[in-house]
């Protein structure tokens, strides 16, 4: 084994590094911590390794100081069992000068697949003169598994799909500070393609007929590789009729009683538990996310119906089997997945009267961001229904404004509680804070 991780290490120091577009991702390294990037599969967390890689041999770190494992590298399957040991070993007996007299940074790639991984990360960390850099699709890494093994030796960060900013920062669409006519005009045009093709950076650029095989690929590979190998399902076409339902009904309220009587209406014999479970692993490998009712009672915001939301809006269109997805839900899962990346505290409202807030995210203030999505205000039904919802429930939460975000409309709109802004997609998501 020691022979083959050799081989793996020399081959990968041999290669050029593919970076990418460049993530607005600020991720600090902290001294004796590891820095851990999570994230779902394809969301570019690799290449976001490279992209430290590069910017640390440009710096004059020799390639020889970098050790990088790819753990679903079919060679390393051997190694769950043999452990970590077996890579400083490999990396040592081919650099043995470097061992106790240079830092090696060690870049370790899906290392949620092998077992029991953390006890030897914090071994390596303590008994070795490096820097650990590591990468998983499962958002257990994040709390239960980081907070109880490494002891605080760890800081994570997100990984999603790239954002509007990033989509036209890879189209060379210039989109920060003021907008001169002809940029406005392309990053609007650049937002009919985002809305099209979704965040997935594999998919920037690729026809439609590419795209839908590829998001595919990548809704099957989080199923039976993050969900039903990784938790050894006992009835995997459950979860994936489950997982279908959901991206159907993305942007749509639902119930652990709903979902389990509707499996058991196609015959699985699953129970509420197991729903429950199903839905909590579909989190934690970040790709279907839910959000509960904003209350001051924990246990009424539990007893409530929640909201689904997929990680990124354009992978929905390509797994749902409806010939049309419902577009307004589309934009509500845009304006979901662009604010999940800088805050986990999302939640939609209800008033006393009954009305829908699509988000209620909590400020640092106390206070709170309210916000519509609704794809367009010219029919008076739409607008009356949006404005009176948004408008009760800034009344009911003493907030003085609040937003409704459209495909293209813009405006502002005095009302008994304040102003609400009347927003274009495009420029929602431009103006959200970097994360």
């Amino acid at each position: 084994m020691i022979e083959t991780i050799k081989s793996i290490i020399l081959d990968f120091q041999e290669l050029s590094l593919e970076t990418g577009v460049p993530r607005r991702l600020k991720v600090e390294a902290i001294p004796g911590k590891a820095t851990v990037l999570m994230g779902v599969r394809r969301s570019g967390k690799s290449t976001y390794l490279f992209q430290i890689m590069d910017r640390l041999l440009r710096e004059g770190l020799p390639r020889e100081n970098i050790l990088y494992l790819n753990f679903f590298d079919d060679r390393l399957h051997n190694l769950k069992q043999e452990g970590l040991g077996l890579v400083t070993e490999a990396y040592y007996s081919l650099y043995p000068e470097k061992k106790g007299s240079e830092k090696v940074f060690c870049f370790f790639d899906e290392i949620q697949t092998l077992e029991g991984w953390e006890p030897l990360v914090d071994r390596l960390m303590r008994t070795e003169n490096c820097e650990v850099f590591l990468t998983g699709s499962s958002a257990r890494m994040l709390s239960k598994e980081i907070a109880t093994q490494m002891r605080g030796r760890a800081l994570s960060w997100e990984v999603f799909p790239f954002s509007f900013s990033e989509f036209l920062d890879y189209r060379g669409v210039v989109n920060k500070g003021p907008l001169s006519t002809k940029n406005r005009l392309l990053v609007q045009k650049g937002f009919e393609t985002y809305w099209e093709t979704g965040g997935f950076p594999e998919v920037a650029g690729l026809d439609r007929y590419l795209r839908i095989k590829i998001h595919q690929e990548y809704f099957e590979a989080v199923l039976f590789r993050d969900l039903i190998e990784r938790h050894n399902i006992s009835h995997p076409k459950a979860l994936m009729d489950l997982a279908h339902r959901l991206m159907e009904n993305i942007s749509s309220l639902y119930s652990i009683n709903s979902l389990t009587g509707y499996l058991k209406s196609l015959g699985h014999n699953v129970p509420k538990s197991a729903v429950s479970d199903y839905l909590q692993w579909f989190e934690d490998a970040y790709f279907l996310f839910t959000v509960p009712l904003f209350d001051a009672s924990a246990t009424r915001s539990r007893a409530n119906p929640k909201k689904i939301y997929c990680v990124d809006h354009g992978l929905v269109p390509s797994i749902a089997s409806g010939i049309l997805v419902n577009s307004g839900h589309l934009l509500e899962n845009l304006v979901f997945s662009a604010l999940r990346r800088f805050s986990d505290r999302i939640f939609y409202g209800r008033t006393r009267g009954g009305h829908e807030v699509d988000f209620v995210v909590p400020q640092q203030d106390r206070s709170a961001w309210l916000i519509q999505a609704c794809e367009s205000l010219i029919e008076a039904k739409n607008r009356n229904r949006e404005v009176s919802s948004l408008n009760e429930a800034m009344g009911e939460m003493g907030v003085t404004s609040g937003t409704i975000v459209t495909r293209t409309e813009e405006e502002e709109i005095k009302t008994s509680s304040g102003i609400i802004k009347v927003v274009p997609a495009w420029r929602f998501l431009l103006d959200l804070p970097e994360f």
